[in-house]
């Protein structure tokens, strides 16, 4: 990465190579000269606006390339870009910019209804929409008003960049703070590998589908940019926008969640689709089945697969898998999600901290460049998620002699049945083994003998019972841990980022202020 400051990389790429192809959105294609011209344009209106150095600017909408335009355009006034779930309801938007103390939001027009309402509870000084039919000004109109400004705020590398918020599955959302140190490490580490899947050169195609809010897309985007490329943008992860995507533009890298993955498997655009430009697949956020794996990888011939496991806390992704572990024979690496890249640390640690031996089962903690700042007002959600400059995940996992870590499961997902742990993700897997299951999730659900019992919600494939699928998980794990019920259900609610969302599902058993984590 050659960029330390974010705010470097419109500017450079518009000088060095302007007719470059820097965006695609639509029918729209924007060169590296049209892209800086729209941001300097974009930090003239930012600026009359009154925003300046820290200030929170926001973004309620779909992916779009105004985002992009918007991000660098903040990254050059000084002012802190806040991407917001357009999913959320109305009362977290509200919590989101109250917050986050956002001075200027722009908007997707089909979210006036929720911002109307979280209008009142946050002190927003202008409204910008992307697409607006009525007196709000369009974002595009908005900024055409505007001559270039070419001045560039003199930021540090430890000034806040982007604030991303967690998904708040237990509790509202926190701010993760992220610098261009951490923004730019994420960038760079892939360089430092020196496999050739990690490099990223201007003729690169990258497919940008996932939500801008996450740092999947966001931080995505930016590893286009930094290396001058072309960023592909879809509004949202459509599964035959996506193929439509690969085949028309070429795209040569790209991101996805497993869900997403096993969706291109099953989707009609899919048959005889040509995805054989794509050179490198990184995928993550959540556990894949290897018969998902095994066909992906031949859906996409010419990919080397990268698993990545990170967080937003650590700006993306700091451990992977490479493309020399993936076997399609299912060898025990395959089970894991890898080693830190160059220059991140892993550690196992017990309640009290202290590092455990290989294989030992702990909380997985990281060290890293990447490291998030913290949570933005909340000085102790901070002190609890970051001691002694190692970010504590918040997930169990074990490492083996080689430096290698495997995902054990959630720390808070963790069910106690007897006095026995038992962490859902093993499982998961054993029931995943049985060819009628297309996905499913285990959690642990209120039992008067035993405190909590196994309970297992399964999406199927094929034909199975609940009694068969308890039979063949006997057969692959302790009894204890076997699912004691079965629930069918048409699909598993899942948040943007490909993760199964349990707390929802315990709602059906746990009464209010029951145990609903994860």
């Amino acid at each position: 990465m050659r960029f330390s400051l974010l705010s470097e990389m419109s500017e450079t790429w518009a000088r060095e190579t302007p007719d470059k192809t820097a965006i695609v959105f639509g029918e729209a294609r924007w060169s590296y000269a049209e892209l800086h011209a729209r941001v300097l344009r974009t930090v003239a209106a930012l600026r009359a606006s009154g925003i300046g150095p820290g200030d929170r600017v926001g973004h309620l909408g779909l992916n779009h390339a105004d985002y992009v335009v918007l991000m660098n355009a903040c990254f050059r006034v000084g002012a802190v870009l806040v991407a917001i779930n357009w999913r959320l309801v109305a009362a977290e938007i509200a919590f989101v910019l109250r917050d986050a103390g956002v001075r200027l939001l722009v908007a997707d027009s089909e979210f006036a209804g929720s911002i109307a309402d979280a209008r009142g509870e946050a002190a927003i000084g202008r409204l910008v929409l992307t697409d607006a039919a009525d007196e709000t000004p369009a974002f595009g109109d908005w900024i055409a008003g505007f001559a270039a400004d070419a001045e560039c705020h003199a930021a540090s590398v430890d000034d806040v960049a982007l604030q991303l918020y967690t998904s708040g599955t237990t509790g509202f959302p926190k701010g993760a703070l992220l610098t261009h140190r951490s923004l730019a490490g994420t960038v760079a580490k892939g360089g430092l590998t020196g496999e050739s899947w990690s490099e990223w050169k201007p003729d690169d195609v990258c497919l940008v589908a996932m939500p801008l809010y996450h740092i999947g897309g966001s931080g995505w985007s930016l590893h286009a940019l930094a290396a001058g490329a072309t960023a592909v943008i879809l509004p949202r992860p459509d599964i035959a926008a996506i193929i439509d995507a690969v085949e028309t533009h070429r795209v040569t890298k790209m991101f996805a969640v497993p869900a997403v993955l096993n969706m291109i498997l099953s989707h009609p655009r899919g048959e005889g689709a040509d995805l054989g430009s794509v050179k490198a697949l990184l995928y993550g956020a959540s556990p894949i089945p290897l018969d998902v794996l095994k066909r992906s990888m031949a859906k996409f011939p010419n990919a080397s697969f990268i698993q990545c496991y990170g967080a937003t806390e650590t700006s993306g992704t700091v451990v992977y898998l490479p493309p020399a572990d993936h076997d399609v024979n299912g060898t025990p690496r395959m089970a894991g999600c890898g080693k830190p890249f160059p220059g991140n640390e892993i550690r196992i640690v017990d309640e009290a901290l202290n590092p455990l031996p290989p294989r030992a089962v702990g909380e997985i903690a990281i060290r890293s460049v990447s490291t998030m700042l913290g949570y933005h007002n909340n000085p102790a959600a901070t002190a609890k998620a970051i001691r002694d400059g190692w970010y504590l995940s918040g997930d169990a996992g074990w490492m083996d002699e080689d430096g290698y870590l495997y995902i054990h499961d959630r720390v808070k997902d963790m069910i106690v049945s007897g006095a026995e742990n038992i962490y859902p993700a093993e499982v998961e897997n054993a029931l995943h083994g049985h060819p009628a299951v297309a996905d499913c999730a285990v959690i642990g659900v209120p039992d008067a003998k035993w405190g909590e019992a196994v309970k297992a919600i399964v999406v199927l494939r094929g034909e199975a019972t609940a009694e068969e699928l308890i039979a063949h998980a006997r057969t692959r794990i302790a009894a204890y841990k076997v699912p004691k019920s079965v629930d069918f259900v048409a699909e598993l609610p899942r948040n943007p980022s490909g993760k199964i969302l349990k707390k929802e599902l315990r709602k059906a058993w746990w009464p209010e202020g029951g145990r609903m984590v994860g």
